[in-house]
């Protein structure tokens, strides 16, 4: 029987970041191999990863990183808000928007191969992170914004919302003014050419439908539509809102005094579509007590 000394158990508890308990079991049945140990712990980590993969996930941060030219936003989400606060959720999600940042991922499948600061990719740290934390974490979505010339801002509201934006003019303060905005007011997108087809005729019979119930003439009946159309155009358009640090003026109208426009924005706020569930609390302790 080899011997597992402390020093072993150290090293493997530094290497893989789990308990001094389960290193020294792994170290005992690989014979103090500690190589071996390692790659048992990384497939028993796998093995967690893929059975905790099924829970909801809706908790978790939004990180931003930026640069000169380029910024990069990720959505990376855990099972509890308690989850947040450890250190390392918190070193993982920094570790994927930099990869995002630096290596310009095409899609979220790229993102998860490309490797990371510690030489390991993405799908990999997320595992290991799974394994030592034990609860299902997953990196949802990620935006990225590069230009050679233009400007752009970002805002990250605590770490439930984060706003990336990308100005044709101005400044970086006006940018992040903008960014602060879209993060307040929720706009759908820049402005109202944009709106798809079909969300526009939706609005329009809907209000044609309202306009007709009044009674009145044809001819007013249009114009009250169109009126309406306009104020629903405001409502949800950046340009067409009224600026939440100043609203006695428009986005548009802020945007023409510093002579700038908006190429584009991305909004990501935390969780948004992801359906949770109401959990049993008793029997989400009963199942952690089993190791589900």
């Amino acid at each position: 029987m080899v011997a597992i000394t402390a020093t072993l158990v150290k090293e493997l508890r530094e290497r893989t970041g789990s308990g001094m308990m389960e290193c020294k079991k792994a170290l005992q049945e690989t014979q103090g191999d500690i190589e071996a140990a390692v790659e048992a712990m990384r497939k028993a980590g796998q093995a967690k990863a893929d059975k905790k993969a099924s829970r909801v996930a809706a908790e978790g941060l939004i990180v931003i990183r930026q640069a000169a030219g380029a910024a990069a936003m990720v959505e990376v989400n855990c099972e509890t808000d308690f989850v947040t606060k450890n250190d390392d959720f918190r070193e993982f999600a920094a570790a994927v928007v930099e990869v995002v940042l630096n290596g310009d991922p095409a899609d979220l499948e790229t993102l998860l191969a490309l490797t990371t600061a510690n030489g390991q990719s993405v799908e990999q740290n997320r595992r290991e992170c799974i394994a030592k934390i034990g609860e299902n974490i997953n990196v949802r979505r990620f935006a990225r914004l590069a230009t050679p010339a233009g400007v752009l801002g970002s805002y990250l509201h605590g770490t439930r919302i984060g706003v990336l934006v990308e100005l044709d003019g101005g400044d970086g303060d006006l940018a992040r003014d903008i960014a602060m905005h879209v993060a307040a007011s929720r706009p759908l997108c820049v402005s109202a050419d944009q709106i798809p087809v079909e969300q526009v005729t939706k609005e329009k019979e809907i209000f044609a439908a309202q306009a007709a119930a009044s009674g009145k003439p044809a001819n007013i009946v249009e114009k009250m539509v169109e009126g309406r159309l306009r104020k629903y155009f405001d409502e949800i358009t950046l340009l067409g809102q009224p600026f939440v640090k100043d609203p006695e003026q428009s986005v548009e109208k802020l945007l023409k005094a510093h002579q700038a426009r908006v190429i584009r924005f991305e909004r990501f706020e935390l969780g948004e579509g992801i359906e949770k569930k109401a959990d049993d609390f008793v029997a989400e302790v009963m199942a952690q007590a089993r190791g589900d």
